[in-house]
């Protein structure tokens, strides 16, 4: 979680463990979050050397961005089942990254990973919600024709999605559906887009609940 003060486009977080950030109405009651701070120190040293200009954060406190997608995949647990790594990703501030540069960070973060020298097994999560808009006239605006779309098309053609600007993501999709180009970063770590087989589709879910965000869920596996 990060102020307006200073907003990095990319930045891995390479603590032992992350706090719940206070967003407005006191920190999420879930588990602190334990990272693994030597495979995120070799994926900052991997990725910065593959020339992305990453920042290294130390000590950070975890938005819903990442305590949320914990909470749908492990409900509530004591503690979390595995080591986290944070990754942010800035959709909040203008500029931000463009769905190309998201996907070839997710081809560097898969080169990072591969040259581990760890056998681990390791999942990439691109976090972000669908179709939304928080405020202004067209505030509550959902649009699953866009939503299904853009995940038939993050699965089969994701050169072409990342190849869409950023205005068609805020038309289609709200101020806050420019949030989508995050999958592309987990698209991006894929097997077939480094010459491998393309990835198995295991789950894929779609829903929208009283907070008017869409929610997608999708599993792909190398």
């Amino acid at each position: 979680a990060f102020s307006l003060d200073m907003i990095p486009t990319f930045a891995i977080g390479t603590a032992g463990s992350y706090q719940p950030a206070d967003e407005g109405w006191g920190p999420r009651p879930v588990p602190l979050v334990h990272g693994h701070a030597d495979l995120a120190a070799h994926i900052a040293h991997s990725v910065i050397q593959q020339d992305f200009d990453l920042t290294v954060v130390n000590k950070m406190d975890v938005d819903h961005g990442l305590t949320v997608p914990l909470s749908l995949m492990c409900g509530q647990p004591k503690a979390w089942p595995c080591p986290v790594i944070p990754f942010a990703v800035n959709v909040v501030q203008y500029p931000v990254p463009s769905g190309q540069r998201c996907l070839n960070l997710g081809k560097a973060i898969r080169k990072a990973i591969e040259s581990y020298d760890q056998d681990l097994r390791v999942q990439i999560w691109g976090t972000g919600g669908m179709s939304h808009q928080l405020q202004g006239p067209r505030a509550g605006l959902i649009n699953k024709d866009f939503d299904h779309a853009f995940i038939d098309r993050l699965i089969a053609d994701p050169q072409g999605q990342a190849a869409v600007p950023h205005i068609d993501y805020v038309r289609e999709a709200g101020s806050e559906g420019i949030e989508l180009v995050m999958w592309l970063i987990a698209r991006g770590a894929m097997a077939d887009l480094a010459g491998g087989n393309k990835p198995r589709e295991m789950h894929r879910f779609y829903h929208v609940p009283a907070s008017n965000t869409a929610v997608g869920h999708l599993i792909l596996e190398n």
